[in-house]
């Protein structure tokens, strides 16, 4: 079996499906784990943007998606030396990944017409689903069904620790300029960890929001969870937040609970490691009931946007 995965979300269900061995190709985003960038690389971006402002990477994005422009390109080159019997992709973002008509477009010239499968999780049981598509198309069902398994008794484990607990008022900030809240299954992560999203919409798209809708919200708790953003970048941009009108008059601000998150490794991509996102939730949450393992993700931040403690 020789699998390209077009998805970072994908090469990590592939490595714990125990498949690292047949990944022929990843993407230029595929940085965990560690073994998955030793991989061929079959992606890169097209717009060339690392370390711009959040703003001038949101209008560059926009202005490429009004224009039809694709924002990554593929190396089909790459991709016929690979000779792959699998190739993983998505429609779900047009932002996140090569573009899916162009997987099939390149996937329709190779020998032997490779399977392309698309996953296309938008709610947290789609995303453990995915695992098992995964599983099917690779002949890797029972280790998927195993995986799947073992994830949701650690939901359990969660929702047991946290039961009966009060439960705080949560907005998740996806991009700060604009400002937008996350959406399709991190909504279900908060739940799952004991908190209330008050902004964002389980299972539908990240939206636009404005200050006023955040400040009507009154949030107990603050996320900065940027799509893509590791954690010092997160940390990094909150400081913009305090400029604000009304920012140092929310609950969230006034008792300190604001925290930058390493969105790009636990809750923008959906791979096994949302489930460890909803772990380290459930530690900010609920520090006094949740005392299971939480990864190194994330930081609380002062009401001003400069680091805390």
């Amino acid at each position: 079996m020789r699998i390209v995965s077009l998805l970072p979300s994908s090469t990590e269900i592939c490595f714990a499906l125990g498949l690292g061995q047949s990944l022929v190709g990843v993407t230029h985003e595929c940085d965990f784990p560690p073994q998955a960038t030793y991989k061929t690389v079959m992606t890169r971006n097209l717009l060339q943007l690392a370390g711009a402002p959040p703003a001038e990477i949101d209008r560059h994005v926009r202005q490429a998606l009004h224009e039809g422009s694709s924002l990554y390109a593929l190396d089909q080159a790459a991709l016929r030396r690979a000779r792959p019997d699998v190739i993983i992709t998505q429609e779900l973002c047009e932002v996140c990944a090569v573009g899916y008509q162009q997987v099939l477009d390149a996937a329709r010239v190779l020998p032997g017409r490779p399977t392309v499968l698309s996953l296309e999780p938008h709610t947290l049981p789609d995303v453990l689903r995915s695992f098992a598509d995964v599983g099917q198309v690779t002949g890797a069902r029972e280790r998927a069904a195993e995986l799947v398994r073992g994830l949701w008794a650690r939901l359990d484990a969660i929702r047991g620790a946290t039961a009966g607990k009060p439960r705080p008022r949560v907005v998740c900030l996806e991009w700060l300029d604009p400002l937008m809240v996350a959406g399709h299954w991190v909504p279900e992560q908060v739940d799952g960890a004991g908190g209330i999203d008050v902004l964002g919409e389980p299972g539908a798209r990240s939206r636009t929001v404005t200050p006023d809708e955040i400040l009507a919200a009154q949030p107990e708790v603050i996320l900065s969870m940027p799509c893509g953003f590791r954690l010092d970048e997160s940390a990094a941009q909150l400081n913009a937040l305090a400029e604000f009108p009304g920012w140092r008059q929310l609950p969230a601000v006034k008792t300190g609970r604001v925290y930058a998150l390493d969105g790009s490794w636990y809750f923008n991509r959906p791979g096994p490691r949302v489930v460890d996102g909803i772990e380290m939730l459930a530690r900010i949450l609920h520090a006094d009931a949740w005392r299971g393992p939480v990864p190194q993700g994330f930081e609380r931040v002062g009401a001003v946007g400069a680091a805390g403690s």
